[in-house]
């Protein structure tokens, strides 16, 4: 069944606001209070390659649950993404605002990751409740595999870009128990695979543009 009108002028205005507005956080930003260490300019570019490519993986998580919530076809199920997608958002803004502390930018292809990431989560939505969450949990599994090999590569010192990461890493691991908990299915080994080329493709973009 097609979403109604008004649903798609909500998920285009939550689109627009995701790519081009500033991200908000109702919770405190997990590195308030701690010091911005003293890093050198090239341990600045590093760190700040990384925050955009997480900012970067948080925009195609907003455009992935926004996707899959419009055709959800349980109401409690799309319910869980849009709570997802809500956190994600917060995930948005503790990136934006270390990006802007180390003095770097967005991504300037977030419009082509969002887009991307909105198609697949409409399919994975169409193909049902199951997949659904079972995509929504290999998602998150991913996104923590890549959360720990960043802070693996963070300076010993970058206090605040730590405490970010370890709080978007505690959100997301939620979030996939929370999915297959529901009834989420185990994908195919080809998917996974499918999955984890995508984000190589983006996140080697990512941390360069």
């Amino acid at each position: 069944m097609l979403p109604a009108p008004e649903t798609l002028i909500l998920q285009f205005d939550r689109a627009l606001r995701t790519l081009f507005a500033p991200a908000a956080s109702r919770r405190p930003h997990p590195d308030d209070g701690l010091p911005d260490a003293a890093l050198t300019e090239a341990e600045k570019r590093h760190v700040a390659g990384l925050m955009r490519v997480n900012h970067s993986g948080e925009v195609c998580a907003q455009a992935l649950y926004q996707g899959q919530a419009i055709t959800a076809r349980n109401p409690a199920i799309a319910q869980v993404l849009r709570k997802a997608a809500d956190e994600e958002t917060e995930h948005l803004a503790w990136c934006e605002r270390r990006l802007q502390e180390l003095g770097s930018h967005k991504s300037l292809l977030n419009p082509l990751w969002y887009a991307g990431a909105l198609g697949l989560g409409v399919l994975a939505g169409a193909l049902g409740d199951r997949v659904n969450l079972g995509f929504l949990a290999e998602t998150e599994r991913q996104v923590e595999g890549h959360l720990d090999g960043h802070l693996a590569q963070l300076p010993a010192e970058d206090a605040k870009s730590r405490a970010i990461l370890e709080q978007m890493k505690a959100d997301e691991v939620r979030h996939a128990h929370t999915a297959l908990d529901l009834g989420g299915m185990e994908l195919p080994l080809p998917v996974k695979l499918a999955m984890q080329l995508a984000a190589r493709v983006m996140t080697r973009t990512a941390y360069w543009l």
